[in-house]
């Protein structure tokens, strides 16, 4: 019998050392460097030279350029998130926090597409568990096959028998390839096991879901290698104590890292959400200061959302900074701002800000609605209603301009507001006659606080 092979490996980047280290010299990351037990794989497991001996170099110009053929999810969000459909042969990974609803989302998939063969294999379920989950969507597909299977050999063994169209895998952490002694979920099963699947994906042309788990640190667990070999990454976020999910795009060969999925968590599962602006502000309240709506864009959606703000005198001494969905970082900027260039002094108040739905925001239009609201809190009067913002705010006070501002402007018409204040330096070439809501331009945070007190 071969001797064992020690092996370590960091837990974070996947660096690979002959000993112990305290610090891993790729990363720079400290403690994360693990022993793991290997064992070399023969030729025959590992595969040789003479596997592919029948491949042949092409030229490019005889490959065709006809646009790939997608599979409809028959789920809207879904399918804009992957940039249109799903790609045959490709390798998505899906990650989120435990309980978040990464396997009913597939699930939910799964049951929606009659007609399509569809393997469920599951590591961490039972058929009676994933069948009663199954009859809480409500909707069943005879063409959805389970398997209650680790084992990598014998999933493709039954992939062979059943030449599945879709397969889903739950989840990449519970495989395991006997070609190494390690244990599931070591950083070498991850890679080698995904390298299996990836394989498979590529020659069969079949697409394959793989659900991954995170870390505490929020980023998907095993090494960063795995991020790099498949197609497509997808996190599935969202706050527990609110109703909202989403699914966001950060690694995309097929489409754009800009779209977003959102989708509302019922009893009977995950409902796509068309519109979210109207749900997002349908608990508003227009009479208290300190509440602004923003018109953000996520990709190509626009989308209207409430922004709230609480200043008060700091009672403790050192001034509090709390920020819920929006960077911290990015609020005492504009606090500092607004300091500097308006007069308002921050230095002495507690300031909490709130993102109404539990989204986390980065687009940088919003800047202007958070400014808004800060200053509707502290003075303690409200926006007038019916006004909504976009624009960014600059360190010398300049408001400046954003993309697609036609778009945001539409979409703030489309739900009744009456006047959206933007940049001066969105006017250009901008057809105001063309909407029937009124558009504002500012220059600098002096005009803003005239336009709104």
């Amino acid at each position: 019998m071969a001797k064992a092979k020690t092996v370590y490996y960091c837990q974070d980047c996947g660096y690979q050392t002959g000993k112990w280290m305290g610090r891993c010299p790729s990363c720079g990351e400290w403690n994360t460097i693990a022993e793991e037990v290997v064992s070399k794989p023969d030729d025959k497991k590992r595969g040789s030279i003479t596997d592919s001996k029948n491949r042949q170099p092409v030229s490019i110009k005889d490959i065709g350029s006809e646009t790939e053929n997608r599979i409809d999810t028959r789920s809207t969000e879904l399918n804009r998130v992957l940039g249109g459909g799903l790609v045959k042969g490709s390798l998505v990974l899906l990650g989120g926090e435990p309980g978040i609803g990464k396997s009913t989302l597939l699930l939910q998939i799964a049951m929606n597409m009659p007609g399509t063969k569809i393997l469920y294999v599951s590591g961490e379920e039972s058929y009676k568990q994933i069948k009663m989950r199954a009859d809480r969507l409500g909707t069943l597909n005879e063409q959805c096959y389970l398997l209650n299977e680790t084992l990598t050999t014998s999933i493709f063994q039954q992939i062979e028998k059943l030449k599945p169209e879709i397969l889903i895998i739950d989840s990449i952490q519970t495989l395991y390839t006997d070609v190494l002694d390690s244990s599931p979920g070591s950083i070498s099963q991850i890679r080698e096991t995904a390298a299996e699947l990836q394989r498979f994906a590529k020659s069969a042309d079949v697409p394959v879901f793989l659900i991954g788990h995170i870390t505490k640190e929020g980023s998907l667990a095993g090494p960063k290698v795995l991020e790099h070999m498949v197609d497509t990454v997808l996190h599935f976020e969202g706050d527990r104590h609110y109703g909202f999910r989403i699914l966001r795009s950060v690694k995309n060969r097929f489409g754009s890292t800009s779209e977003l999925g959102i989708f509302e968590m019922q009893s009977g599962g995950l409902r796509e959400v068309l519109n979210p602006s109207e749900i997002l502000l349908s608990q508003r309240n227009d009479n208290a200061s300190g509440v602004t709506i923003a018109a953000m864009l996520e990709g190509q959606r626009p989308m209207l959302i409430e922004t709230q703000a609480l200043v008060t005198n700091a009672t403790y001494g050192t001034p509090q900074r709390s920020t819920t969905g929006f960077d911290l970082r990015r609020m005492n900027m504009l606090l500092a701002v607004l300091e500097k260039r308006s007069g308002i002094r921050m230095g002495n108040k507690d300031v909490f800000l709130n993102i109404a739905g539990g989204i986390r925001v980065d687009d940088p239009a919003i800047d202007l609605a958070v400014v808004s609201a800060i200053i509707s809190s502290v003075e303690d009067i409200p926006v007038p209603k019916g006004t909504c913002f976009s624009a960014e705010v600059g360190l010398s006070g300049e408001i400046r301009a954003v993309t697609r501002i036609e778009s945001r402007i539409s979409e703030a018409e489309k739900l009744g507001f009456e006047k959206i204040i933007i940049s001066r330096y969105n006017m250009k070439g901008l057809q105001t006659k063309d909407f029937s809501i009124e558009v504002v331009p500012v220059m600098n945070i002096g005009e803003l606080l005239k336009v709104l007190f």
